[in-house]
């Protein structure tokens, strides 16, 4: 079912998430509304927050990408993305690695806004997997960046924190009509 994604503006946006300890049939069900809202909205991304849900999990398919990433590691072993797409992760702890990079990003809570982001270029995150696997994911380019931006609305932070002062200045009017039009959301 395509859930209704919250906007900017709405509380939960910056909850953390409680931890998921048990996957029950109504968090795999969660999970399946997150994938196909997320596929609905043309998103790559999606974590529980967006729906209005304070909890640690969210899903990611970076799989139709031109340029994903150039290398995908699984708890060691080589890995083909399309064999992990779309993924579902819980309860994510997330290591930066490489130099950080500059990209545009956008958000399904923030329509029609991008910014110029600063993140690590790749990534080591332990995940929880549905089935109760712990993964532990070491990967780069878009794939890095859409599960930092995840792991980000998990505890709360939003891609506005990581934009420069000047673009936010700039954006200044365009968000706090986001936040009036969010908070009754």
């Amino acid at each position: 079912m395509v859930r209704k994604i919250v906007i900017y503006g709405h509380p939960v946006l910056r909850q953390k998430g409680a931890r998921i300890g048990t996957v029950t049939p109504e968090i795999r069900a969660l999970a399946q509304d997150m994938i196909e809202t997320m596929y609905d909205a043309d998103g790559v991304g999606l974590a529980a927050q967006q729906i209005g849900e304070a909890l640690q999990i969210a899903v990611v398919d970076v799989s139709q990408a031109a340029e994903p990433g150039t290398y995908l590691r699984v708890n060691g072993e080589d890995r083909k993305l399309e064999e992990i797409m779309p993924l579902v992760f819980l309860n994510p702890v997330v290591v930066p690695a490489g130099e950080r990079e500059s990209e545009t990003e956008g958000c399904l809570s923030f329509p029609d806004i991008r910014g110029e982001i600063s993140r690590p270029g790749a990534v080591r995150a332990t995940v929880t997997t549905l089935e109760g696997e712990t993964w532990v994911i070491e990967t780069d380019g878009l794939f890095a960046r859409a599960i930092q931006h995840e792991v980000d609305h998990l505890n709360g932070i939003l891609f506005i924190d990581r934009m420069s002062s000047a673009r936010k200045v700039a954006l200044r009017k365009t968000l706090k009509l986001l936040q009036l039009e969010g908070g009754r959301g």
